[in-house]
């Protein structure tokens, strides 16, 4: 594995109402913006402290992961940001050797990311995240 360590960066949740969530943030003093064309669907906070929440909906959840068992299965994903794309494929590679359940493998996703998913010992998913590149983004899904 790298020399470099992985870094917490954001949460992300699995909402089954977005305009309830924001309104619950928003009422807890966090500043959202939903405005954009994705709001219904994605909302991303940044916390005071770089950390990253990120709200997205079901139907979004269910076009990028495959392995997404709905609501009552797990409520989000710990999201690590790792170097490379290829990093992503090579820490995901070595967790789910060492026996850990793979949830999703790596794939090229439309944000323009390298991202996989693989659960800790209790079941909770956690996100290996490259860095976004232009030249693998494409068009979201149509949902």
């Amino acid at each position: 594995m790298s020399e470099v360590r992985p870094a917490l960066t954001g949460v992300n949740l699995f909402v089954t109402d977005m305009q309830a969530t924001v309104e619950f943030y928003r009422r807890l003093g966090l500043t959202i913006d939903d405005s954009h064309d994705w709001g219904a669907h994605h909302v991303q906070v940044v916390m005071p402290n770089g950390l990253e929440l990120e709200f997205d909906s079901i139907e979004l959840t269910r076009s990028y992961d495959a392995g997404w068992q709905g609501p009552d299965a797990t409520k989000g994903v710990m999201v690590f940001s790792v170097a490379t794309r290829e990093a992503v494929d090579e820490l995901y590679e070595e967790l789910t050797a060492a026996g850990y359940v793979g949830h999703q493998e790596p794939f090229d996703a439309f944000w323009g990311a390298r991202y996989g998913v693989v659960e800790d010992p209790d079941g909770n998913n956690v996100g290996l995240m490259s860095p976004s590149d232009d030249a693998f983004k494409g068009a979201p899904p149509s949902l």
